[in-house]
């Protein structure tokens, strides 16, 4: 066989890291092997050549690679601790021949101490833009695509990142739904602790870095949308009260009460009520909420017709109901307002910026509302300028959110209890200015019944998966908009 493939590989003296190499050089495949170190003097390891480096996933990285690729093929390992499943090389690379795919990966089996768990990834698409999409530790990259790959920027952090946004814009990337090799977990955090990293201010460089790489792509995909926004004068209808808080809730006993209290508390200088929609609950918390309602009209009980609702048409019951306010505030049923000030300032932001939605910061809290890591998260990687691009690059956008209500109405929100905010806020920001909330006035309470504190590897999936669909979505729709601007 041809030795067709070069492998890169971060460096690690450890016992595990020879037998990776003794197995790679098994393969009539493999010509050479390089470890990446930052480190200037490391042990030489029998059978692989070590080539400085900055940061692994840098611009001077991948430059580094094309010089010294000679082959068809490289793979990048970017963890250490893997081992090879029987023939994987040959799969990957008859694969890679038959298909033309430019970047492929495949499943893996995690290992943790003892314990073996297969791990599935997800296919790639249009929408998977996002730069900490999990395609795994082994990444199999034609060399082809080196060759005509190049880049205005150099990037410290984001120079993978802006490689795979290249290669799906010039070829296919493929996952492989087969466990082609093992890898040892090291990150033994919750999903729930996880899901914040993008927002960790000691991580505010490298962000930076991945939404000017994302901002080309876009731009490049024809995606990109010029910062030219709507005002909103909210005189479309009239409205008995100027704001309606919304709370969807199932079986939450031990936090409605909470909730609704937080709501009821709040100081204004409006007429406002609180729309709860029950959604068959079967624990007392339908009691708990009747209890209120009967001793306060602001307090509206709602129990839907349907019961095939997620918390996106519990919000549509909602907004649709004849008692809704002129804004709606989102609550969830675990969370409450950080003080009585919390429904005014959110007002108030509606009409100072004549914005359409408005998004706070919240703090986030244990059960007992106990600050935990990473505390206040603020999103302030939201730009006027460039906030509704940078946000299909990530995650969320934050909460609480409002909505002006006639605009809510029109969109509507997806039947889903994931990932439904998201999409309303991204068709909110095709057009319409969103306004920011950067002080905490929401506490986010994190516990063992949060929908994601402890996710599977499934339910991860599911969600991602989900949330790269709405993104596709997205961006097939802001193309066209481009698309139909020209044409005028």
């Amino acid at each position: 066989m041809q030795k067709s493939i070069t492998v890169y590989l971060p460096y690690d003296e450890n016992d595990y890291t020879e037998k990776l190499v003794k197995d790679l050089l098994k393969y009539d495949s493999v010509e050479k092997i390089f470890f990446l170190s930052n480190q200037k003097s490391e042990t030489k390891i029998y059978g692989a050549d070590i080539l400085q480096i900055d940061n692994l996933f840098s611009s001077d990285t991948i430059k580094l690679i094309v010089e010294k690729t000679k082959t068809e093929y490289f793979i990048l390992l970017t963890s250490i601790g893997i081992e090879l499943g029987q023939y994987a090389l040959n799969r990957l690379l008859v694969i890679a021949e038959n298909t033309g795919a430019g970047f492929i990966y495949s499943d893996y089996i995690e290992v943790t101490g003892k314990e073996r768990k297969p791990h599935q990834v997800i296919d790639y698409q249009l929408g998977s833009i996002r730069d900490d999409f999990a395609f795994g530790s082994l990444l199999f990259i034609s060399k082809i695509m080196l060759g005509k790959y190049s880049n205005g920027f150099n990037y410290k952090y984001a120079g993978l990142y802006d490689l795979r946004l290249f290669i799906s814009r010039s070829s296919l990337i493929l996952r492989i739904p087969e466990f082609l090799y093992s890898t040892v977990s090291y990150d033994q955090r919750k999903s729930g602790e996880k899901i914040f990293d993008y927002v960790n201010p000691s991580n505010r460089e490298v962000q930076i870095e991945m939404e000017k790489a994302a901002t080309e792509h876009l731009k490049k995909i024809g995606a990109y949308l010029t910062p030219n926004f709507k005002l909103t004068y909210f005189d479309e209808d009239e409205f008995e009260y100027e704001a309606s808080v919304i709370i969807p809730v199932k079986n939450r006993v031990k936090t409605i009460g909470d909730a609704i209290h937080s709501v009821l508390n709040q100081k204004t200088n409006f007429k406002f009520n609180l729309i709860v929609v029950d959604n068959y609950s079967t624990d007392g918390t339908t009691e708990i909420i009747k209890s209120y309602a009967d001793k306060d009209s602001r307090v509206i009980h709602l129990i839907p017709a349907s019961k095939d609702l997620g918390i996106g048409g519990c919000w549509n019951e909602g907004i649709d109901n004849i008692n809704c306010g002129k804004f709606s505030v989102q609550l969830d049923s675990d969370d409450i307002y950080q003080d009585s000030n919390t429904l005014q300032v959110i007002i108030d932001k509606f009409h100072s910026e004549k914005c359409a939605m408005v998004i706070g910061s919240y703090t986030l809290t244990d059960f007992k509302l106990n600050e935990i890591p990473p505390g206040r998260i603020d999103h302030r990687e939201w730009t006027t300028d460039n906030g509704h691009n940078n946000a299909l690059r990530i995650n969320g956008l934050g909460a609480p959110r409002a909505y002006y209500t006639p605009l809510l109405r029109k969109i509507k929100i997806p039947n889903v209890s994931y990932g439904e905010d998201y999409a309303v806020a991204l068709a909110f920001s095709r057009k319409y200015k969103i306004g920011r909330i950067y002080d905490s006035v929401y506490f986010c309470r994190r516990w063992e019944d949060n929908s994601d504190a402890v996710l599977s590897v499934e339910k991860q999936n599911a969600h991602n998966l989900y949330k790269d669909r709405i993104r596709t979505i997205e961006i097939m729709t802001r193309q066209k908009i481009n698309l139909s601007e020209l044409d005028e």
